[in-house]
């Protein structure tokens, strides 16, 4: 029977649309097991870049823009030119002139307060820090209720978040210590639905259908909590199913509001009737947002010049077709990101025979993998996609339960030294050996391995057809469909580093903050089959018979590279193999060397040790840097030095039928570019907000995410010291500059068939422009379809509209 309280008239209809908006405008969270770099500004592309501060900055008090000091010093420096801000100014339509935006530069804008929420008026009349008191208690919740197996005692399964809640609540004291007088009571009263209660608390705190931007800045407020149930509802849904994780969330929050609202009635009812007034007043950016909007678009301006000049700094013969080129030595295929263009370009260094390609890292196989004594499914894919393929490591049935029983081994171990009572003694009784412990990692002898020695293999086998269709597939989205070298090497990318709980960060975006391993290792083997080679000449693709594929592994903390000559016959290549080896070995030291440069107190032969070290808390800086995404044939960035800030993707559009590799160049590898560079972005700009603080003080949680400290919300996003090098940024934050070569009257036709990538250019999030036949970055995409030439300056009705 349903608990006797306060009448609710309105239904879950009536705010089911602001509960589905206010959750859509949260980005989603991995867990830490996969952690994969997510847009914070996801739920505001359908905003431009003023908008988005202005209401990120009345909900949390926060702005998204860099300090106006931060801009003065490009200016000062040269790096940021008065053209870049004439241009900038032109193009946002903003009535103000060059001297009047130098001047704006000289003082940091005034960010407005947030709007407050019934916690924080509570607050002002109490002196009980309301807020704070409840993020612990949704926290210390939270923490059980999605703890995935590093809690001993975890919390009831079976049940939704908001009724595990409702019974957790109802024994809670704290909040009635603190003076929320009748708390458990009033939790026991409410509705058993979070639907009912979000009603309830919406008659009883006023706003009814219209809450406007209230229920967005409560789940803003739970940070990584809420982005963590949104992860569970993504993927939910990419499954054809939903979870209510994150509206069960809204509820339990809305639960502390009605109840402080109750108690405090009569001195916060003014000042809440003023705040929810607030919520629902139009998002019309400042004089200072859009300032800003204009210094971020003038320093984007100036990194765009300086690429436009790198691209068109060498001479171009005219454009030749592989087949009419020399055959060369080796092709190797990197992931596109950025990490991968230093190495490519040492490689390259160290014998013109050798050809590099750019392809995003899960190599178009998309598989769920089973890893050895795993009864875990890494989803080896961008988060975009859903699994199509599944594979597992290939071992005998003893091998795995050998392993198996080894891994429960090791976990009842685990326990047994965490336990309650087991732990006092285990310290005594294991101090020497772990003493030993202690002594190996702090003399940097021991780290983290990033390959597997077992082969892996699909679970369920594809028809020969459909082998023949994937293989052709792959080549051709990787332009590599005519003369093979006689020794291909496909290298996915992963990270060895020690002591680390954000490790799967610096893995492989493309394979879902997994390393490419396994994606490279299945896709050699099927190139290597017989039949499919012979499949493939129906397709156009004639692969010759003394072309073997191989699989690698670039680590890239170490630069060292593993090559699994193991998986296939090398015998008719080994002269081959032992030149590649010991290139990779040349290339490694030479792209060490020029990291080294970026990295503090690092020196070229120190790098591999950083991987070692379990104090180091910059192994690598990541995808740090990334400022652009470039679709074009390699001989148009062959012998640049792009500083290992641009990703990289081989495209040659007159290989292209139908358009079919772009259209997936541009909903996929650009739009995970595009998550990673505003991610980077976000956690520069904003670290409180959208970073996860100093990982010095992190803590790991529910084995999902890292509290900053003892206690607080959960933390996403980036460390600081992912971003910072101590003393100054080691990432520009700056929207990712996108450069194609491709007719823009078929961009045009795939955007047009897809509003949500085009949105994210209309609005600014990401920049677009054309190469020429020259190789020059000729034209930029200036919204609505329409197209400048590069150097053109004048504001379009689709940037006055993203500037407001």
């Amino acid at each position: 029977m349903e608990p006797v309280s306060a009448p609710v008239s309105l239904q879950a209809a009536d705010l089911a649309p602001a509960i589905r908006a206010a959750i859509d405008a949260i980005p989603p969270a991995w867990p830490l097991a996969a952690t994969v770099a997510v847009n914070p500004f996801l739920g505001q592309s359908d905003r431009g870049f003023a908008a988005t501060a202005e209401q990120i900055a009345r909900l949390t008090g926060t702005g998204i823009a860099m300090p106006r000091a931060w801009y003065a010093a490009k200016l000062a420096e040269g790096t940021l030119a008065d053209t870049d801000l004439r241009d900038a100014l032109a193009e946002s339509g903003l009535s103000l002139s060059l001297e009047a935006l130098k001047q704006a530069m000289r003082a940091d804008a005034a960010t407005p307060a947030a709007i407050p929420t019934i916690a924080d008026l509570a607050r002002d009349v109490s002196g009980i820090d309301w807020p704070r008191l409840i993020e612990d208690r949704i926290g210390t919740f939270a923490a059980g209720h999605f703890d995935e197996g590093q809690a001993l005692w975890t919390a009831p399964r079976g049940q939704s978040l908001y009724t595990a809640w409702r019974i957790y609540a109802r024994h809670d004291l704290t909040p009635e210590i603190a003076g929320l007088r009748g708390f458990a009571q009033t939790v026991a009263d409410l509705p058993r639905t979070s639907i009912r209660a979000i009603a309830a608390a919406a008659e009883t705190l006023g706003f009814g259908r219209k809450p406007g931007s209230y229920f967005h800045q409560l789940l803003l407020g739970l940070g990584g909590w809420a982005q963590f149930a949104r992860y569970r509802l993504w993927t939910a849904e990419l499954a054809g199913e939903t979870d209510e994780s994150l509206g069960d969330l809204l509820a339990i929050r809305l639960a502390f509001e009605e109840a402080l609202f109750r108690q405090y009635e009569p001195e916060i009812a003014a000042a809440w009737q003023a705040a929810l007034a607030a919520h629902r007043a139009p998002v019309v950016a400042g004089l200072d947002r859009e300032i800003d909007a204009v210094l971020q678009l003038a320093t984007e301006r100036a990194e765009q010049r300086r690429l436009a000049r790198l691209l068109s700094s060498i001479p171009r013969s005219a454009e030749t077709s592989p087949a009419e080129l020399a055959r060369p030595v080796v092709q190797a295929a990197f992931c596109i990101d950025v990490r991968s263009e230093v190495f490519r370009r040492a490689l390259e260094s160290a014998d013109p025979g050798i050809w590099t390609l750019g392809f995003a890292g899960f190599f178009g196989i998309g598989a769920s993998h089973r890893d050895q004594a795993s009864d875990l499914a890494e989803h080896r894919l961008p988060v975009l996609l859903k699994p199509g393929l599944f594979s597992c490591t290939e071992v005998s049935a003893a091998e795995d339960r050998d392993a198996r029983i080894q891994s429960r081994a090791v976990r009842a171990f685990g326990r047994f030294k965490q336990a309650a009572v087991s732990s006092f003694a285990f310290v005594e009784a294991m101090g020497p050996v772990y003493g030993a412990k202690l002594l190996t990692g702090s003399l940097r002898l021991s780290g983290a391995k990033t390959a597997p020695a077992a082969k892996p293999r699909l679970v369920e086998t594809p028809d020969l057809s459909q082998k023949i269709g994937m293989a052709a597939t792959v080549l051709r989205a990787m332009s590599l469909t005519e003369n093979f070298a006689r020794l291909v090497l496909l290298c996915g990318h992963g990270a060895s580093v020690t002591n680390n709980p954000l490790a799967s960060a610096l893995q492989c975006g493309a394979c879902g903050g997994h390393a490419g391993d396994v994606n490279a290792r299945l896709l050699a083997s099927l190139l290597n089959e017989g039949e499919v080679r012979k499949g493939l000449v129906s397709q156009g693709i004639t692969v010759p018979d003394d072309t073997l594929f191989l699989a690698g592994l670039h680590d890239t903390t170490t630069d060292a590279v593993i090559v699994f000559d193991g998986d296939a016959d090398t015998a008719s290549h080994a002269a081959d193999l032992a030149r590649l080896t010991g290139w990779l070995a040349a290339a490694g030291k030479l792209a060490r060397s020029e990291r080294a440069m970026r990295l503090p107190h690092a020196s070229g032969g120190s790098i591999a040790v950083r991987s070692r070290d379990w104090a180091e808390v910059r192994p690598e800086w990541g995808l740090a840097g990334c400022s652009a995404f470039i679709a074009a044939p390699r001989s148009r960035t062959a012998g640049l030095s792009l500083d290992g800030r641009s990703f990289l993707h081989d495209y040659v559009w007159r290989q292209d039928e139908g358009f079919r590799v772009l259209e997936l160049i541009l909903t996929a590898p650009v739009v995970v570019a595009s998550w990673i560079s505003l991610q980077y972005f976000g956690s520069a700009a904003a670290p409180s907000l959208f970073g996860s603080g100093n990982k010095l003080l992190h803590n790991v949680v529910g084995g999902i995410g890292v509290l900053e400290g003892n206690g607080g919300v959960l933390r996403a996003g980036l460390a600081w010291q992912s971003v910072h090098d101590g003393e100054r940024l080691a990432h520009d934050p700056l929207r990712l500059s996108v450069v194609i070569e491709a007719p823009k009257e078929a961009i045009n036709d795939i955007l047009t068939r897809h509003p949500q990538v085009k949105t994210l250019f209309d609005n600014g999030w990401l920049s677009l422009f054309v190469l020429d036949d020259a190789g020059e970055m000729a034209e930029r995409y200036a919204g609505d379809l329409a197209w400048a030439p590069f150097g053109a300056a004048g504001a379009t009705p689709a940037r006055l509209k993203a500037a407001g």
